[in-house]
């Protein structure tokens, strides 16, 4: 049998060439697997420790994203408005004893001004829960009006007529080429300019001074005459002494309030005179509701039994602190922060009665006090359930004023 033969490599530089490249490749596999494969084993297993060993804080409680879900679940917002609106002005009552008494007259004219009134609110489901007044920035400043209150002789029963000499008691008068607060303005008069009385329509005259023809508000006049009449007048005409029973015959519930009550100043002190009055704040500023009257066109009793109302007789902290018997400018949510505050209980009172002959008892486009016109905002009408309709929430607002009212009326 023939021996097999035994097979020889044979050994080419070729051959070993092709041998060290192969066992350099397998070593750099080597390498390459244990850098980076064994590195992120080692790593991954020390950040691991790292976490372990960190406090977890209670972030959730207050997740944002949570919050911002839940409220639009609950249907919850919260919206600021900034809205440019009128500064009312203020009006400063002063003692005159050189004027007969209780003559009213004008020697400032009250200007408004202007201010920006930031405002938040608070919805729930598109339904508005709450609302404030967070800022409050005076862009164009007003003017406080002046008026001046006779405390000299009795005033008399006197009615101007035309060709009368007036005098002017403002401490600048306009000259309007109409009857209107709107009207182009023609000249400014000063204080104790003479007048020449032309004509007369409602609360205007017409008047000529020197080569100037035009119109004026009659309160910026005076007509000086000494005749004595024991009853007050305003702008020179009579006013009457009423009976209780013709007053009272008025009083009712629907009754209109853009319509003075005819109460004597001596009749305002005697129904404001009350043992409920702790503080004597009513009777100490019952004149100012008379005089509001004479003014605006308002019934005073009205505006008395409002703050009444509203001040519990003068004994609220708002009208305590801040002279404000009305509770104006007050917001439900922060009442007291939001009140205005007022220098005097005269002051407060006067700019009430402006805001509602201006807002709520006069519709749009009225005439009002000095020739302006009604802005008519808040007008339901001109009794005690229209005004309720917007100015005050609590739907049993107009019961209780009018209770406070009979109570006055029948104080006569």
């Amino acid at each position: 049998m023939k021996a097999k033969e035994k097979k020889h490599i044979k050994i080419t530089l070729k051959n070993t060439i092709t041998f060290l490249a192969s066992i350099l490749s397998l070593f750099y596999v080597v390498i390459f697997y244990h850098y980076y494969f064994g590195r992120n084993n080692v790593y991954a297993t020390e950040t691991t420790a790292e976490i372990e060993k960190t406090k977890i804080s209670e972030a959730k409680e207050i997740n944002l994203e949570e919050i911002i879900a839940q409220n639009a679940k609950e249907g919850q917002k919260e919206e600021y408005t900034v809205e440019e609106v009128t500064l009312e002005y203020i009006t400063k009552y002063r003692n005159n004893t050189s004027l007969p008494k209780g003559r009213i007259q004008v020697v400032q004219e009250g200007r408004e001004g202007k201010q920006e009134i930031t405002t938040k609110r608070i919805y729930q489901k598109e339904e508005l829960v709450s609302e404030e007044q967070v800022s409050c920035k005076v862009t164009k400043a007003s003017v406080n009006k002046i008026v001046e209150i006779g405390t000299g002789r009795e005033t008399s029963n006197y009615r101007v007529k035309i060709g009368d000499i007036l005098y002017v008691t403002s401490d600048r008068l306009s000259v309007m080429v109409e009857p209107n607060e709107q009207a182009q303005k023609i000249a400014t008069l000063a204080k104790e300019n003479q007048l020449k009385l032309l004509a007369i329509e409602g609360d205007w005259y017409r008047i000529s001074c020197g080569n100037t023809i035009g119109y004026v508000k009659a309160e910026g006049t005076t007509y000086i005459d000494n005749t004595i009449q024991p009853e007050t007048q305003k702008n020179n005409t009579v006013t009457t002494a009423k009976s209780k029973e013709q007053l009272i015959s008025n009083l009712r519930f629907d009754m209109p309030l853009n319509k003075p009550s005819g109460l004597t100043l001596e009749q305002f002190k005697k129904i404001l005179s009350d043992s409920k009055d702790t503080n004597k704040i009513f009777q100490s500023n019952a004149e100012y509701f008379y005089y509001i009257e004479k003014q605006y066109n308002i019934n005073g009793v009205f505006v008395a039994a409002v703050g009444i109302h509203e001040s519990g007789w003068g004994t609220s902290k708002i009208a305590r602190d801040k002279n404000n018997l009305f509770g104006y400018g007050a917001y439900d949510s922060n009442p007291y922060n939001g009140a205005y505050q007022f220098s005097t209980y005269s002051e407060c009172i006067d700019l009430i009665a402006r805001v509602f002959v201006k807002y709520y008892i006069n519709p749009k486009g009225t005439s009002i006090y000095g020739g302006e016109k009604a802005a008519g905002t808040y007008y339901n009408g001109a009794t005690l359930s229209g005004i309720n309709t917007k100015y005050a929430t609590d739907k049993n607002w107009a019961n209780g004023v009018y209770n406070h009212m009979k109570y006055l009326y029948n104080k006569l």
